[in-house]
């Protein structure tokens, strides 16, 4: 009976979404716009609940503020970068390191992104 309430409780834990507890703090910024260019940067995601954060990058004399969360592996942002409004997708990694694509709305195209963490 205990190994099943043990199996059952971890299945209750895989089905919810995984805290942004842990997330806060400074990155480095490597990324690639739209026509292949690079650019880099830092970022600084401040969490702000168990499920949300803030994040806020700076890359080159472009700075831009956004909303996150985290589910799973998966950590999502919105931001806004002047006037446009854009969505980030990474992929986390076991090293903290976050792997994404973004886009803009109403433009055509996807760019890439890494946050690293600075430790």
């Amino acid at each position: 009976m205990k190994v099943l309430v043990l199996a059952a409780a971890a299945v209750a834990l895989s089905l919810t979404g995984a805290s942004a507890e842990g997330l806060g703090g400074h990155y480095r910024v490597a990324g690639t716009n739209f026509d292949g260019s690079h650019y880099s940067g830092t970022a600084e995601i401040v969490v702000t609940s168990k499920n949300t954060c803030r994040i806020d990058w700076v890359t080159g004399s472009t700075t831009s503020h956004g909303i996150c969360m985290r589910n799973g592996n998966a950590f999502a942002a919105s931001y806004r970068l002047g006037s446009a409004i854009g969505l980030v997708i990474y992929e986390m990694k076991d090293d903290g390191t976050l792997v994404g694509l973004w886009t803009i709305a109403d433009k055509s195209g996807v760019g890439t992104e890494t946050l690293t963490p600075e430790r």
